[in-house]
């Protein structure tokens, strides 16, 4: 018999059927918009799964793309608000509800979420375009009525970022910042393929679940004094505050704190001194700022304070 002749196998682009819409739609997606639509149903699952959703839940979505979370998020929660700033991918969205009962529970915001004052909601998940990552971590955070979590994509380096503990290679200000205000767990990985089109970076997915009640200090004032020792995170105290600028700002902030609360300033004041001074008696002027967790920058704000000093 003759030998069968073998075809080359042809391979067959798979394509969701989703993408064979956007396609059809004519939806291009912006790069510079970081628009990566989450295309593994497995990881969807995963994120909807860790979020411990329950009926009675109004879910916050943002950036939902053409709805493969949000059509899962409708079968379980109360209602669902998505945040989309694309009016084609929102139109998109609106249609494939479209005449089925979910399409009640669904309310679509187009505009962008940083510039939106945020609804009420209980539950927070979003796949977000990376630039606008740390703006709306600390939005998410400072948000009231309290939301009982957050599960966020984010690109790689920002989760750990997020997650690093004193004395990690990228324990920074966003670190301190994101775990005094909540708790943050690294969830899973997520590969670049599982996105259409793939960015070039890889991601992870993160849990926040604020702490309530929050502590109980000036946010703004915490980050004045956290800009300062991060400024120069591998140095001592002594020389965080030893620079003519952090010296010439406490001054400042000093002379307004005792004008506007009648306090005399000695004659020999020199804001140097004190500054050594209060380092000294907290105990912290030859730690490092990249070592020091949040109670020994909860310590040092108290010591700063106390002497009337403040750093917003």
């Amino acid at each position: 018999p003759g030998s069968a002749i073998i075809m080359p196998k042809e391979r067959v682009a798979k394509k969701t059927r989703q993408h064979e819409q956007i396609q059809k739609q004519g939806i291009h997606l912006v790069r510079e918009r970081g628009q990566h639509l989450l295309k593994n149903p497995l990881i969807v699952n995963g994120i909807i799964e860790k979020a411990a959703l329950r009926s009675t839940d109004v879910a916050l979505e943002v950036g939902p793309g053409t709805g493969n979370m949000t059509v899962k998020l409708l079968d379980q929660c109360k209602r669902v608000v998505a945040c989309e700033v694309d009016p084609r991918m929102a139109a998109e969205l609106q249609k494939r509800v479209q005449g089925t009962p979910a399409s009640q529970k669904l309310e679509i915001m187009v505009g962008d979420v940083i510039k939106t004052d945020l609804p009420f909601f209980d539950v927070c998940v979003a796949n977000l375009p990376y630039q606008i990552s740390s703006p709306f971590v600390f939005k998410l955070l400072l948000h009231r009525p309290f939301f009982r979590c957050a599960v966020l994509m984010f690109q790689r380096e920002f989760a750990q970022r997020l997650v690093a503990k004193p004395g990690d290679k990228l324990y920074c200000r966003l670190s301190a910042n994101t775990q005094l205000l909540a708790r943050v767990d690294h969830l899973m990985k997520v590969g670049k393929n599982n996105f259409r089109p793939p960015p070039k970076v890889e991601s992870s997915v993160v849990r926040l679940e604020p702490r309530n009640p929050p502590p109980p200090i000036n946010f703004k004032e915490w980050d004045g004094l956290l800009r300062i020792l991060f400024n120069r995170k591998n140095k001592t105290l002594s020389a965080c505050f030893g620079t003519s600028t952090v010296l010439e700002l406490l001054e400042k902030n000093y002379r307004i704190h005792c004008s506007c609360n009648s306090i005399s300033i000695p004659q020999d004041f020199n804001v140097k001194d004190v500054v050594k001074e209060i380092l000294a008696s907290c105990g912290y002027a030859d730690k490092r700022t990249k070592s020091m967790d949040i109670d020994d920058f909860l310590t040092v704000l108290e010591a700063f304070n106390s002497k009337g000093f403040h750093f917003t």
